[in-house]
């Protein structure tokens, strides 16, 4: 069973999250931005999502998890609750 480890950034729109794309690519704190912008629930804890099962999240946000490179920020993707950045930091 495949099992990942993530944070993310959700936001409403495309250029909210291109802008705070920009923002974490010069260096600012990930969790911190997590808690100042995100729409998620998980915003308290700096966008951490946990432990993540497939099956468990909306299929764009999954596919970004489970098949692309740790430790760098990934997207933004489109998912029915808006757009994505996402931070793989485990996988196994």
């Amino acid at each position: 069973m495949s099992i990942a480890m993530a944070k993310h950034i959700l936001v409403r729109t495309k250029e909210e999250a291109d802008a705070l794309k920009t923002k974490l690519d010069h260096g600012e704190n990930f969790d911190l931005l997590a808690k100042k912008y995100s729409l998620c629930a998980s915003k308290k804890k700096g966008g951490d999502l946990g432990e993540i099962h497939k099956g468990q999240l909306v299929k764009p946000v999954e596919k970004i998890i489970f098949n692309q490179a740790l430790k760098k920020i990934h997207g933004p993707v489109k998912s029915k609750f808006g757009f994505h950045l996402i931070k793989i930091y485990y996988r196994d």
